[in-house]
């Protein structure tokens, strides 16, 4: 039990473990400049494999019991968080690549961490664990085309680059993992319980390796990131619920979908930031910012809504 509790606590206090590589990454960069190219592609594919893990054929079969709220969140999740980011961007008149690193962010829908806040909050689980793999696989086809369109007027964007790298940190493992979770379950089932455990270190190297690369700049633009980032976030929980509540679905489903628009996948924006924008360092910096304030809004948010009972 005592063990149990032990790695309980490891991953519920990963915004400690992020922080804190964050900081020693900004203190002595050296610590963590060694992690990137290659090795950040590689710790994101294992988050990724881990969620191919989870899955099975029969969870892609429930999208047709709930094929409207899906598609609701899938919508949201690509029109209002990209136009959001776009807008708080000129509005805050960000540098361009740190414009263009709020962009991406708003086209990476939610990873793990939503269906944590999503249980936590009593919300609709298997509407959030099919919600983000779908907007995860989904998305491969439309976030280049988002993404070219919003952020092309700042930087230069490779639509097929940015489709690329998506397929080879997200569909091919997540294949794979499902692919022996049919084969295989029970090795599969043993095996998976060590996935959280493997993200969230990926993630705490994979935020230490950003801050590393981008001391100077993190100092510089320190107050304009933090503020950036809390009102993307605060913007998706807030009209993630509102339009979804306009679309007469109930509260367990509008909690649902505003913590998959609120809550934004960092680690993938990260390392889409680093391979395909290797010389322009700002870009991948939101997404660190991103991984902590989201969490914490999440986190306030899931504990409101967990004291507040939904009739019926």
């Amino acid at each position: 039990m005592g063990a149990a509790k032990n790695e309980s606590l490891f991953l519920n206090l990963y915004p400690v473990w992020i922080i804190t590589s964050s900081l020693i990454a900004f203190i002595y960069p050296p610590a963590f400049a060694w992690f990137t190219g290659d090795l950040m592609v590689l710790g994101l594919s294992l988050v990724m494999l881990g969620m191919g893990f989870t899955l099975k054929l029969d969870d892609f079969k429930k999208l047709l019991k709930m094929p409207g709220s899906v598609l609701l969140a899938f919508f949201i999740m690509y029109t209002i968080m990209p136009i959001s980011a776009f807008t708080i961007a000129r509005f805050l008149d960000l540098e361009p690549g740190l414009a263009v690193g709020l962009i991406l962010l708003g086209c990476c829908p939610g990873g793990t961490a939503s269906n944590v806040i999503a249980f936590i909050a009593r919300a609709n689980v298997a509407l959030s664990v099919i919600s983000t793999s779908f907007s995860t696989l989904g998305g491969i086809f439309v976030k280049p085309i988002i993404f070219q369109l919003l952020a092309g007027e700042y930087i230069p964007v490779d639509p097929w680059g940015i489709f690329f790298t998506m397929v080879k940190v997200i569909i091919i493992p997540v294949t794979i993992g499902v692919y022996l979770n049919y084969k295989f379950p029970s090795s599969i089932q043993k095996i998976s319980v060590y996935g959280p455990y493997v993200s969230v270190i990926s993630i705490i190297f994979i935020a230490g390796g950003i801050v590393a690369q981008s001391a100077h700049a993190i100092a510089e633009y320190a107050g304009e990131l933090f503020l950036a980032a809390l009102l993307l976030h605060v913007v998706g929980f807030i009209l993630g619920y509102c339009i979804t509540r306009l679309f007469k679905y109930d509260e367990r489903t509008a909690r649902t979908i505003s913590i998959e628009t609120g809550m934004q996948n960092g680690g993938l924006a990260a390392v889409l930031a680093k391979t395909n924008f290797p010389l322009q360092p700002l870009v991948a910096v939101p997404a660190i910012f991103s991984s902590v304030i989201q969490t914490l809004v999440g986190g306030l948010v899931a504990a409101y809504w967990r004291m507040k009972k939904i009739d019926g």
